[in-house]
């Protein structure tokens, strides 16, 4: 009984609970139900967004509120077929095409636009935008003509997610960057030349260079080159003018904007002085690629000597020992000087000319005083032999026998033998006696084609022949000759050795 009784609760909870999972499932049915019939009553629509295509079911009516369930909201320029209140119909296309996107940065704005336009020049137009003809056009930082085609469209894709549940929604097209830099007017004075350029250049020198402005060595620019560009700036430019110069053995080739000829010589520093020559002169004005020579010119004084050797003359003093001399007066050379003016034209002589002409110094004879004094004289010889004489000279010895001379008879007529000499009868008359230390006393009897002045040959027989050939002292032995046959001055031949 007590288990019959515990039995009937378990038994109502199952049937209690077996109620709730009824009702539960039944309301999961009619919302499956009523799900199945939303989704078949859902209409299909092909999307097509920048190329990428999904199937969308939807039951919006119009193509304006499906973009919007889509998340897409198109923009200005953004081609949508059909348009947006078309009516959504089932199995339709809906094609959307977005203009690509455009970040402007010009005349101190940055704003973002799309477009259509192919060009720089298209896409500002899109942005009410005017391009004038010198305006400076760059492209994501690179230069671009204002009327060059765009470069593709660069485009980024990412795999989808939670968040871009649709294939477009993982392609992100990158904006485009368009800077604008703006020209304006710099109007340049160039001499008497004035014109208008328009620059987007910072300084004045980049300007200058883009228009064409060929600037040259010597120019003188106003405002200088570094200076900023700003709107209506004046540029005053000052041209300098081409000249050769050819000074001092150099062409030199250069600018100058000065206007006179002198004046370009004291800019490039030449300095003319003295006599130089200047062509053309120095008061004419310059023209471009006109040759200036400068000519150096100077005078130099030149003097030249001419000398006249003197002449020694002899004079005979009785009161001078024989062989002795003394110089009288040492003689003097004659100098005649002439005087020339020499013209120098860039270091070569163009012109001499004769000044003057003078005796500067008379020439004077050289006097020198002979000895004609002759006394006896005695000596003993190392032998022991006791000799007179009256003249003693130093001369070459050599010797000599008649087979060696080609004959037996001396110059006299004698029989060749010793104690026979041959002398230069100038110096030691014949038949004079003479004594030679080593040989002994000699008679001058014979002479010979080489026995000249301070030569004397020694006979011998040829049994008893000795060889010589030395310098010894000659004595000449007492009497003298007669005054008329004396050679007072011996002359030095052979020369004798010192």
């Amino acid at each position: 009984m007590a288990s019959v009784l515990a039995d009937r609760p378990v038994a109502s909870h199952k049937a209690g609970l077996n109620s709730r999972l009824y009702t539960a499932g039944a309301l999961l049915l009619g919302v499956l139900g009523l799900w199945a019939l939303y989704w078949l009553a859902a209409r299909p629509v092909y999307v097509q967004v920048d190329g990428m295509e999904e199937t969308i079911y939807t039951h919006r009516a119009t193509v304006r509120d499906l973009l919007l369930d889509l998340g897409i909201q198109p923009a200005e320029r953004d081609r949508v077929a059909p348009g947006l209140e078309s009516a959504v119909e089932r199995d339709m296309t809906l094609t959307v095409e977005r203009a690509r996107p455009v970040r402007i940065l010009a005349d101190g704005r940055d704003s973002q636009v799309s477009s259509w336009g192919l060009t720089p020049r298209q896409l500002l137009t899109d942005a009410g935008m005017v391009l004038d003809t010198y305006d400076e056009v760059l492209l994501n930082g690179s230069a671009w003509g204002a009327d060059q085609p765009l470069p593709a469209v660069t485009v980024q894709q990412s795999a989808p997610t939670y968040d871009r549940g649709f294939a477009w929604e993982s392609v992100r097209t990158e904006p485009l960057q368009v800077r604008i830099y703006r020209s304006v007017p710099v109007v340049v004075h160039e001499d008497d030349l004035t014109y208008t350029i328009d620059t987007t250049a910072q300084t004045v020198g980049e300007a200058l260079r883009r228009s064409g402005v060929i600037l040259y060595l010597g120019d003188r620019v106003q405002p200088s080159l570094g200076s900023a560009v700003n709107a209506n700036l004046n540029v005053y430019i000052q041209r300098s003018v081409p000249v050769s110069l050819q000074v001092d053995g150099r062409l030199v080739k250069t600018r100058t904007r000065a206007e006179t000829v002198g004046d370009a010589l004291s800019d490039l520093g030449i300095v003319v002085s003295g006599q130089d020559r200047v062509d053309p002169p120095l008061e004419a004005e310059l023209y471009d690629n006109m040759k200036i020579g400068v000519t150096r010119v100077s005078e130099d004084v030149t003097v030249e000597e001419e000398i006249a050797p003197f002449e020694t003359v002899f004079v005979a003093d009785p009161n001078l020992p024989i062989d002795t001399q003394e110089v009288l007066a040492p003689g003097a050379e004659g100098i005649t000087r002439t005087r020339y003016r020499e013209r120098y034209e860039n270091g070569e002589v163009v012109d001499t000319t004769l000044e003057d002409r003078w005796l500067a110094q008379e020439p004077a004879d050289r006097r020198i005083a002979y000895g004609q004094g002759i006394e006896p004289k005695t000596e003993t010889m190392p032998d022991g032999t006791v000799i007179t004489y009256w003249r003693k000279i130093k001369m070459l010895a050599t010797s000599y026998t008649a087979a060696s001379a080609g004959g037996n008879r001396t110059r006299t007529g004698d029989v060749v033998r010793q104690g026979v000499v041959a002398v230069d009868p100038r110096l030691v008359p014949l038949r004079s006696q003479v004594y030679v230390p080593g040989y002994g006393t000699g008679d001058a009897l014979d002479t010979g084609g080489g026995i000249i002045s301070r030569r004397i040959d020694l006979a011998y027989e040829d049994a008893n022949y000795v060889s010589w050939r030395r310098w010894v002292d000659v004595y000449l032995l007492w009497p003298p000759p007669a005054y008329g046959d004396i050679t007072w001055v011996v002359p030095n031949y052979p020369p004798v050795p010192q």
